[in-house]
């Protein structure tokens, strides 16, 4: 059984940072693609980042662009993925979810492509 936990949210104030951590056990960490998604209140959930299995392919939603960094330890040794958010915004405020997609999808923004997902780390961002 593979599960997945997200840690590291909070309260942030704009132009500030926070680090999310998500660790994944019970399945073969490393040859998993990873994605992270977002769901503010009222909206739909959407792609922020995600991550190939080796860690060479990165890709990132336009809003976060130059401003959040996705990471797996090296050599995939903790079984954990990072997003590094600098500069964060207000409409950042959501909940974030990691994911974790066994099968190499081929759409790394879509979360159809992710079979087990996290319960989520409230992100708080105040003006």
């Amino acid at each position: 059984q593979v599960q997945v936990a997200e840690s590291g949210g909070g309260l942030a104030q704009a132009g500030g940072s926070l680090r999310l951590s998500c660790a994944v056990s019970g399945g073969t960490f490393s040859q998993y693609a990873m994605g992270w998604f977002r769901q503010a209140p009222g909206k739909e959930r959407v792609f922020v980042a995600a991550i190939s299995w080796s860690g060479a392919s990165t890709y990132y939603a336009d809003s976060v662009k130059g401003r959040f960094t996705i990471s797996r330890d090296r050599d995939n040794a903790g079984n954990t993925v990072h997003l590094q958010m600098n500069s964060l915004k207000p409409e950042g405020t959501a909940v974030y979810y990691c994911a974790a997609d066994p099968w190499g999808s081929t759409s790394r923004l879509a979360a159809a492509s992710y079979d087990y997902w996290g319960q989520g780390t409230q992100v708080t961002v105040s003006s």
